[in-house]
């Protein structure tokens, strides 16, 4: 059909001509789309703001023969003005969009499309430390893609962890016996935060310490950019500030025990 409809997450966007814009998208039913927004640039453009980064919308396109056309759009879920006031959110959010874009294809499933639209809603109601957020969501696209890390059995022969030594190559920790000379080694709590990221326990995730969150982060994006192979140009601007992510944590909390109180 030349006319369809699809909900939409905005990835990126790059200017065409004097007023247009090329708007690359992830649908929930059509995968990655890339279209031609008419006019958006222009003052008055009725869908301009709805055609932002990390905006969720309800767009009709027109069917074209290198690229689509942008003929309506309507607001779903505006999670750019939330997640743009915050440094944190916006680098962690970039640094999803991006993977997003190179993960998803034209046969891009439901599942990616929902992963990425909850993980911008995580961030932009402020749910948990934007690095927590932005790793687990790293740990759990790549999965879907194909690329699950083991962070318990050994990657290669399957034997029972626990296992310190962790290889990306490889596909998360290894056994003693088959770990190449000079592994590193991963303590107890960064394993346990890690699979926690992965499997979406978001109540010892947020309980973690400083320390581990640093070196899980580490591990994902050396994980992330091995198996993209290509280097995400937004991680390396991703704000993973300690004392941020200690005001948040202290905040969550907070809100936490007011909540029990208010049970009580």
């Amino acid at each position: 059909m030349p006319v369809y409809r699809d909900d939409c997450v905005v990835l990126r966007t790059h200017k065409l001509g004097e007023a247009d814009r090329i708007v690359t998208m992830l649908t929930r039913q059509h995968g990655k789309v890339r279209a031609v927004a008419r006019g958006v640039r222009r003052t008055g453009s009725k869908f301009g703001a709805r055609l932002e980064p990390f905006m969720v919308a309800d767009v009709q396109f027109y069917e074209g023969r290198s690229l689509d056309t942008v003929t309506q759009a309507e607001t779903i879920s505006s999670y750019g003005a939330a997640i743009t006031a915050d440094y944190a959110s916006y680098t962690a959010a970039s640094a999803m969009v991006e993977t997003a874009d190179k993960l998803s294809e034209a046969e891009a499933g439901l599942p990616q499309y929902l992963l990425l639209v909850g993980a911008l809603r995580s961030l932009s109601r402020g749910e948990h430390g934007a690095s927590l957020t932005l790793d687990s969501y790293l740990l759990r696209a790549l999965s879907m893609a194909g690329w699950a890390p083991s962070f318990h059995d050994c990657a290669v022969t399957g034997e029972p962890g626990p296992h310190s030594a962790f290889v990306v190559q490889l596909g998360g920790v290894v056994s003693d016996s088959v770990a190449p000379p000079g592994t590193p080694r991963l303590d107890a709590q960064t394993v346990g935060l890690l699979s926690a990221l992965l499997t979406g326990d978001w109540a010892r995730a947020d309980a973690s310490d400083q320390a581990s969150r640093s070196k899980a982060s580490g591990v994902v994006s050396a994980y992330t950019q091995w198996h993209l192979e290509r280097g995400l140009r937004s991680l390396e601007h991703v704000d993973r500030s300690a004392q941020k992510e200690q005001r948040q944590q202290q905040q969550q909390r907070q809100e936490q025990q007011q909540r029990q109180e208010a049970a009580s």
